[in-house]
């Protein structure tokens, strides 16, 4: 009987929800910032890619 009436309260209390959309929130922030930081990560390999490639270039002449 405990158990029923801790759910009812759950259920009604608002401060749950206003906790849930704060998570979902956090977590499409960090989802945001993970593939934001993974494409400039791309990005700065294949600049590094390219000077290495280029220094190569002008060592061999």
């Amino acid at each position: 009987m405990n158990l029923v009436i801790t759910i009812r309260q759950l259920l009604r209390d608002c401060r749950a929800a206003t906790a849930v959309e704060y998570g979902l929130i956090a977590a499409l922030v960090v989802v945001t910032i993970m593939f934001t930081v993974q494409g400039v990560a791309n990005e700065t390999n294949a600049m590094w890619s390219n000077v290495g490639s280029t220094m190569q270039r002008a060592t061999a002449a």
